[in-house]
């Protein structure tokens, strides 16, 4: 019997090399016209500072309507969906700020390795998702300041915007008023160059003193390492104003939102076009919504008059 041959068929594909929709890739004519720079977008959304989320697009974490971004180059307006992870990142919300008195023993850090407990843990739930503005160490306490805008956080932490950090500083020691002054030279310790510290001794109580403490930098552990480099061991560090946001009679744990009308000069100074929340966007708010308003809770019954039991 001959063999049994099938007739070939040229002009049929097999399924497998059917042809498929290609992903949109955005038009870089569009892209560049308008809208801003993907990284400056996604630090504005809250999702990380413009360094990281570069970082986060090479590493190729980021996508703008379907297609993975391997460079920053690329603007966007908010109407594309955009993603970092697989998940869909919102359009930034309005500017917002807060001031935060950090407790001691907190850890200014998303999470921590060696398990200790994070600001964010001890936030109010009610808190949309905020950055700080620079850190405290774990055993500093005082003013921080928190922000949903990360383009904000940056403009208040540069050195350039010239806000002054103060703390009050409890140290032990019997300062020297010639080395306290010497520190507004500038120092450099371990060749860390620090500029211009103000420190004022405001009183001596027993072996511990307390010094009024003026900075612009903030960089890791400046105050602490200014006064040990004259002498003094500092034992409690406390920030008491941050450019002219202040701590004032915050208890430890405490948020307030900076009002509006504070607000808006400072963004008009460094962030021109940038708007800030009002009270009436607060209430209706995306993080609010779905939250049970004041009254009755759902599921019990109202208050009842004492009267006669039921029979």
């Amino acid at each position: 019997m001959p063999d049994r041959r099938e007739t070939p068929r040229p002009h049929r594909k097999p399924k497998s090399h059917s042809k498929r929709r290609a992903p949109r890739k955005p038009d870089p004519e569009k892209v560049w016209a308008e809208g801003e720079r993907i990284a400056k977008y996604l630090a504005r959304a809250g999702v990380a500072s413009r360094r990281e989320a570069e970082a986060l697009i090479a590493e190729g974490k980021v996508s703008v309507d379907g297609v993975r971004l391997r460079q920053p180059a690329v603007k966007v307006t908010g109407r594309e969906l955009i993603k970092v992870n697989g998940k869909i990142i919102r359009p930034p919300q309005a500017t917002r700020l807060w001031r935060y008195h950090k407790p001691s023993g907190l850890i200014t850090t998303n999470q921590d390795p060696a398990g200790r407990r994070t600001i964010f843990e001890e936030l109010p739930k009610s808190l949309p998702r905020t950055m700080t503005v620079g850190r405290l160490d774990l055993t500093t306490e005082g003013l921080l300041l928190l922000t949903n805008d990360g383009e904000l956080a940056r403009a208040l932490e540069l050195p350039d915007t010239g806000l002054t950090r103060t703390y009050r500083a409890r140290a032990h020691g019997r300062p020297d008023e010639a080395a306290l002054a010497s520190l507004a030279e500038g120092i450099t310790l371990d060749r860390v160059t620090y500029s211009p510290i103000i420190a004022q001794l405001e009183m001596q109580t027993g072996s511990n003193c307390w010094i009024h403490v003026e900075l612009t930098e903030g960089k890791k552990r400046e105050v602490r390492r200014a006064l040990e480099s004259i002498g003094l061991e500092v034992n409690r560090l406390i920030r008491t104003a941050y450019g002219p946001f202040e701590l004032g009679g915050m208890k430890p744990g405490a948020v307030e939102e900076v009002p509006a009308e504070m607000l808006t000069p400072l963004l008009e100074k460094w962030l021109p076009g940038r708007t800030p929340v009002i009270e009436a966007e607060n209430e209706d708010a995306p993080w609010k919504r779905g939250q049970k308003k004041s009254g009755s809770p759902k599921g019990r019954r109202p208050h009842r008059r004492p009267g006669k039991p039921r029979s």
